[in-house]
């Protein structure tokens, strides 16, 4: 296994042991490019597991054509990797883990991944409810790229004073991150081009991807789709209005952005309400693309250069901060028990990121500014009277230094996620 494979150490790799080591089955879903097939290799040099591929074409029809024999022929413990292709084995890995477990034998038997999460756990659910330890892998974060701790973010000021004493990152580069994306193949081949990875990345997820899902008739209408949304990434989703601008019905906007969900090339963020606050909040959720280089490459937005003088320029950051933000709960398996959302009401008051968690409530504004004032996060008074216990609250943004601007509101650099 070249030495590079490993290079950049994933903060993750400790729950995927974790779970190995308490559950009989650990399934590890992620969009593709995510880093999940290196993760499986790591499992099979360190611990000692089988590995078998379904995306090759004669070990998924051996899979799916006899899996009681495929299973015999590939003992346990066994990482299969796309397993979604061969859905028959899950009975199949069901009976073989009833047996280990009357056994005795109750964990590291199997690790499944997949890069279509909603199919891997339909799967799953059906067959092992109760006996999996489900991962969900991101791009790589910032933290470790630069090798820098990752814990789930909170506003701690002492912590963000520690973390970025030493951790600085020039604006510019900031911006060629965004661009760059986060995919690891960008990062243990630096000689390859952006536009080359993404055009490559777009084109295999349209041909292998989506028709495993649907029977795609307009892939170009689709592709458009996916432009189109990663123009309004960090902003409001509004069906209607992309059924006009695509040249399709609603559900059909619907069924499709269900697929770039379940593919993980999108998320959403719903709106927050409380039965103390005004009634009159918006009901859309907002898009986020989980990958900003995806999202730059198809809005066109070629280069740092292009980004900072584009208008997407305040979402791309945006998307960026809250990406971040997002990985560090998800990369210490943190995220099940933590709820995000987003405030606006008729008046156009908007808070970018509420961040609820164990019984608290955090708020947070991304930009891509240096100096602001408490007038810049008036709308956060419009949780003043929330029932969930406040914390800090901040402005992410590029900021080389931590101030406060009102009580228990301050300004940190986005190097404190």
């Amino acid at each position: 296994m070249p030495e590079s494979i490993y290079k950049i150490k994933r903060t993750i790799y400790k729950e995927i042991i974790d779970t190995i080591n308490n559950k009989a089955v650990t399934v590890i879903t992620g969009a593709r490019q995510v880093g999940k097939t290196t993760i499986c290799s790591k499992l099979e040099e360190e611990l000692g597991f089988n590995y078998v591929s379904l995306a090759d074409p004669i070990i998924k029809n051996a899979a799916k054509s006899d899996p009681s024999e495929f299973l015999s022929l590939n003992p346990f413990p066994l990482i299969i990797d796309e397993i979604q292709k061969a859905p028959e084995l899950f009975e199949y890995i069901e009976g073989v883990v009833d047996r280990e477990i009357k056994k005795g034998n109750k964990k590291g038997l199997y690790v499944l991944t997949g890069s279509q999460a909603y199919k891997l756990m339909k799967g799953v659910t059906e067959s092992m409810a109760g006996r999996i330890g489900l991962i969900s892998m991101s791009p790589l974060s910032l933290s470790e790229i630069n090798e820098k701790e990752e814990n789930p973010f909170e506003v701690d000021i002492q912590r963000s004073l520690k973390r970025t004493k030493d951790y600085i990152i020039d604006t510019n580069k900031m911006y060629e991150y965004i661009v760059r994306g986060f995919y690891p193949e960008l990062y243990d081949n630096e000689n390859l081009k952006t536009s080359m990875f993404y055009a490559d990345y777009v084109e295999t997820y349209l041909e292998r991807d989506v028709s495993d899902f649907i029977n795609l008739k307009d892939k170009q209408k689709f592709l458009n789709l996916m432009s189109v949304l990663a123009s309004l990434t960090g902003q409001e989703l509004i069906y209607d209005n992309l059924a006009k601008i695509i040249g399709v019905d609603v559900k059909t906007i619907q069924s499709w952005i269900s697929v770039l969900i379940a593919g993980n090339i999108i998320y959403l963020i719903n709106p927050y309400n409380e039965e103390s606050m005004v009634k009159q909040v918006t009901k859309r959720p907002k898009i986020y693309y989980e990958d900003t280089g995806l999202a730059c490459y198809l809005s066109r937005v070629t280069s740092p250069e292009t980004l900072k003088a584009s208008y997407l320029k305040g979402h791309m950051v945006e998307t960026f901060i809250v990406n971040e933000i997002v990985k560090s709960y998800k990369n210490n398996r943190k995220d099940k028990e933590t709820s995000f959302y987003y405030f606006r009401n008729a008046k156009q008051d908007e808070i970018d990121l509420i961040i609820v968690n164990d019984g608290k409530i955090t708020l947070i504004e991304c930009k891509c500014g240096e100096e602001y004032k408490a007038s810049d996060v008036s709308s956060f008074e419009k949780l003043s009277n929330t029932k969930l216990q406040k914390t800090n609250n901040a402005i992410i943004c590029t900021t080389k230094t931590i101030y406060p601007i009102s009580s228990g509101v301050y300004v940190i650099p986005f190097t404190s996620i």
